[in-house]
Formats: C-alpha cells, sequence, structure tokens
C-alpha cells in the first residue's frame, strides 16, 4: 500500500497564487472588474452583507480566500426567483 500524499502537496488554487481580491464579489460586473471568469465557491446570506471583520459571512469569505479560493458573495437573494441566484454563475465547487 501507497503512503497518504502530502496534502501541502497539491498546487494551491487560483486566487491563492495571485493574492486576495480588494472585496469579494457580489455581481457579474464585480467579478469583471477583479478578472474572473467564476468563483469557486459562492456563499448566499439573507442579511445584507458588510465586508468587515464583525459580520459573519465576511469572516468565512476571507478565511475562504485565505486558504486559495474565489469567493463570491449573494446578498439578500429574491427568494421567489431564480436569476437571483444565477447572478454569479455556477461555483466551481459549490455553493453555500
Amino acid at each position: 500500500m501507497l503512503p497518504a500524499k502530502n496534502i501541502f502537496s497539491y498546487r494551491k488554487y487560483w486566487a491563492s497564487r495571485f493574492g486576495t481580491a480588494p472585496f469579494l464579489p457580489m455581481s457579474r460586473a464585480e467579478m469583471d472588474k477583479l478578472g474572473w471568469d467564476s468563483c469557486d465557491i459562492i456563499i448566499v446570506v439573507g442579511d445584507a452583507y458588510v465586508d468587515h471583520p464583525s459580520f459573519g459571512m465576511a469572516v468565512i469569505g476571507r478565511m475562504l480566500e485565505a486558504q486559495g479560493f474565489r469567493v463570491g458573495i449573494i446578498a439578500q437573494p429574491d427568494w421567489t426567483s431564480v436569476e437571483s441566484f444565477r447572478q454569479l454563475g455556477r461555483p466551481n465547487l459549490f455553493s453555500a
């Protein structure tokens, strides 16, 4: 049996190689400003989003970004419309 591969030997995700973003995108236009074609993870939150460490989603988003993921935020989506959940496109990994 082969030994397990060291977890730190895997190639880091895109965002880790290019540094952190000045803001986590909430729209396709903001993704375009960052030069992103897609997000790795999309976080959907029912509250207003403020990129400040006193807000839970900001902390979670920035911690995921520090691990090298491109994170997008969908704040207060219209739950009666599918389009508001599709504004950032399909995530590469998952949405939460």
